[in-house]
């Protein structure tokens, strides 16, 4: 792999905080706004590439394991099937939002919609970040 310059990795060692806390900003706003679960875990999951690309996957699956990634990736996906079922065992239909409605234009105003939107962020950024180690991992062998 080429040689990557001082000021790329410097620069994309200050700008990974900032990428994850703006795909949080879109996942917690994505029922008030633009935005939501998919696009903030894309968020996440780009910033995980990008520190590979600069730093290497070596460096960067140290940081990020792929199994705790992948397992989170798994737990969120438990999460969803449970949410999604509880509507069924309080008595109504799959996914059906049995929480209350909050104020409009507040940040848990959506009942169930929040919640999803963070399990789908997770799910979303997490195997972005798997995809990538395995794609990375394949081309080397």
């Amino acid at each position: 792999m080429g040689q990557i310059s001082k000021v790329v990795k410097v620069f994309t060692r200050k700008l990974f905080p900032f990428i994850l806390l703006y795909g949080c900003y879109l996942i917690s706003h994505g029922h008030l706004s633009p935005g939501g679960g998919f696009q903030g875990g894309v968020m996440f999951g780009s910033a995980i590439v990008l520190l590979g690309l600069v730093e290497g996957t070596r460096i960067t699956e140290r940081r990020f394991k792929e199994n705790v990634l992948s397992m989170i990736k798994n737990i969120g996906m438990l999460l969803f099937i449970l949410i999604g079922f509880s509507g069924i065992f309080l008595g109504y239909y799959f996914m059906t939002d049995f929480l209350p409605q909050g104020a409009v234009g507040s940040v848990p105003s959506a009942g169930l919609i929040f919640f999803l939107n963070i399990i789908i962020g997770f799910m979303v950024g997490t195997g972005i970040a798997v995809i990538f180690y395995r794609l990375v991992r394949h081309k080397t062998q």
